[in-house]
């Protein structure tokens, strides 16, 4: 295999709109990153992940997926579902955890292939 000094990476995990989907996110987040040597983010990613899946799972109907994403010192997490409307950062404490714990947050309305739906994303930095 050839050496590369590109240290950035992707994964998605594309879950069914279920609850018990929410622990198996948290369970292969926590894999990723200790295979990548980021395990001292492991409590703080999974917590996000934690609240960014649940709420696409539990309030919207359809398909979701959690994308990880590591580049230059920045970890993303991210879950998509097939609801275009904004998340409520009125209701809960959860998009308030993420804000309060991540680096920065936010969101993006989706459209691509015909699919619609939105992106709620967090970032934790490395150094």
């Amino acid at each position: 295999m050839p050496e590369t000094t590109d240290d950035s990476w992707e994964y998605s995990l594309y879950i069914p709109n279920d609850p018990r989907a929410v622990p198996i996110c948290r369970r292969t987040l926590r894999l990723i990153l200790t295979m990548h040597g980021l395990i001292t983010l492991t409590d703080t990613a999974e917590l996000l992940a934690t609240e960014l899946v649940s709420n696409a799972v539990l309030h919207t109907d359809g398909p979701a997926a959690l994308r990880v994403r590591y580049g230059a010192g920045v970890l993303r997490i991210g879950a998509w579902d097939a609801d275009p409307e904004p998340p409520d950062i009125t209701g809960g404490r959860g998009l308030a955890l993420v804000s309060t714990s991540a680096t920065l947050w936010g969101w993006q309305p989706l459209s691509r292939f015909g699919n619609r739906g939105k992106y709620v994303w967090c970032e934790l930095a490395t150094a």
